[in-house]
């Protein structure tokens, strides 16, 4: 039977994983997410590139057989500009003020590693969130509940900010940080992964 990794330190992430019912492990890439640049490669293969390489970072330090690494990288993008989390309280005001009554993309990058033979599949998600339109005092209370200070784009769908949301299109678990419906298809059709028993075929 095939161990499952969690390449991630995100709470998020792990929650939504542990809710499927599938027993894993837990290891926090050390990957230095700047070796990756957004430059000539669309959002899309981006955070496809990230997530490649914090599951190839858990492979090398694990160094065991018979692991599957899962590993994902999730930003979100308006007019074009990848917004990760804010380095302050007005950083992230700018952020909702920028979202504020408009469309944006939120992409997250999917990779499962083999360990066995180092085979991986990627994969990316893109979800379109729209925002409603936002008074200055209404971004001030909700970044004051501290709820936007570790979040990319400056807030969290599944929590408080759900009231700033007009509409999810697409993948709402995408947008909190795991598409589990595009990982759950890798593991089945490329890994042959039977949920229902907890094994590889």
């Amino acid at each position: 039977m095939k161990k499952i990794i969690l390449a991630s330190g995100s709470p998020r992430r792990r929650e939504i994983l542990s809710d499927t019912g599938l027993d894993f492990d837990v290891y926090i890439s050390g990957a230095d997410e700047g070796a990756v640049s957004p430059d000539g490669i669309t959002f899309g293969m981006y955070v496809q590139e990230l997530a490649l390489l914090k599951a190839r970072d858990a492979a090398k330090s694990i160094d065991k057989k018979g692991h599957l690494i899962i590993s994902a990288d999730t930003v979100v993008v308006c007019d074009d500009e990848i917004m990760g989390k804010p380095k302050d309280r007005e950083d992230a005001f700018a952020m909702l003020k920028k979202l504020s009554g408009k469309s944006h993309s939120v992409f997250t990058g999917v990779c499962v590693w083999r360990s066995d033979d180092a085979f991986s599949v990627c994969s990316a998600v893109e979800t379109k969130v729209q925002f409603k339109e936002l008074t200055d005092e209404k971004i001030k209370s909700y970044i004051a509940t501290g709820e936007s200070d570790d979040k990319a784009g400056g807030y969290a769908v599944q929590g408080k900010g759900a009231a700033l949301i007009k509409n999810v299109d697409g993948d709402y678990l995408n947008v909190v940080g795991l598409p589990l419906l595009k990982l759950f298809e890798i593991l089945e059709n490329d890994f042959g992964y039977n949920f229902f028993e907890g094994e590889c075929k």
